[in-house]
This record gives C-alpha cells, sequence and structure tokens, in this order.
C-alpha cells in the first residue's frame, strides 16, 4: 500500500510545508483547512467576521480534496474536528456544517451524508486573526483498483 499525496495552491501549504490530504489505503485524511484565498500568494482570509461562511468553504475545500484522492465526496467523509477560534462563533460553525455536510442532506440519497463530528474552541485563535475557523476531515474511500 502507498501513500498518495495532494496538494493545493493555499499559500499556507507552500510555507509551512504540508499536504492537503494524504491517502493511504483506503482512508483519507485532509489537514486543517481554512476559508483562505487560494489565488493569492500571501494568506487573506475570505468572509472575515463571518464563522458561518468561513465554516461552509472550508467544508467544501474538504470535499474537494476527499475528491482529488479518489473519494466520492461528502457521502466518504466519516469524522469532521471544528476548531473554532471563538465561544460565540460555535453556532454559526455548527450552522456552515449542517448546510454542507448535516445528514439532513442525505434525502434520496442510497448512502448517508454526515459524520461523527467534535467542534472544540482554542485558546488564543488561529495563525491569523481573520480566522473563525479550521476544519480537519476523515474520510473512507472504496478500494481502487490496481
Amino acid at each position: 500500500m502507498s501513500k498518495q499525496c495532494y496538494a493545493t495552491t493555499s499559500p499556507f501549504e507552500a510555507r509551512i510545508g504540508y499536504y492537503r490530504a494524504v491517502r493511504h489505503g483506503q482512508h483519507i485524511f485532509v489537514s486543517g483547512t481554512t476559508a483562505v484565498d487560494p489565488t493569492q500568494s500571501i494568506p487573506q482570509i475570505l468572509f472575515p467576521g463571518d464563522a458561518k461562511q468561513q465554516t461552509r468553504v472550508a467544508l467544501e475545500e474538504c470535499v474537494k480534496a476527499v475528491q482529488a484522492m479518489g473519494g466520492r465526496g461528502p457521502e466518504d467523509i466519516v469524522r469532521v474536528r471544528m476548531f473554532v477560534g471563538r465561544h460565540e462563533d460555535c453556532r454559526a460553525v455548527g450552522e456552515g456544517f449542517k448546510e454542507v455536510l448535516g445528514k439532513e442532506n442525505a434525502s434520496g440519497s442510497d448512502t448517508p451524508i454526515g459524520a461523527a463530528a467534535t467542534m472544540i474552541v482554542v485558546h488564543n485563535g488561529f495563525i491569523d486573526p481573520d480566522m473563525l475557523v479550521e476544519i480537519e476531515v476523515d474520510a473512507i474511500a472504496a478500494e481502487q483498483s490496481v
């Protein structure tokens, strides 16, 4: 079994030296993802002050990473960790999560959407003061043909 890596144009990946996602076997691990503008070489956070929109953008980026690693999309995501910079943003982060990955989105699907999830409030915020949320996801994809 070999390890596969996926990188994006995120300035944080280049600056810090990590991959957006790594796949080993059927398991896909997506690094902490924020609402950063991928077109900018200097990190610029999208939707400053709007935790719900930052959550939606970060989760949509996580789904793209899962798909880039051979996963189907939200239906392969099994675990989500949401790190929130301010306690008062927890409700908005939860609403953003529900809109993108909430179990209610599975209507009519044979494969349910929804995941085990944890929300943690971090002390002293993030690497950029405009970041309100950072999200990691784990997914299990179908076996790859050799």
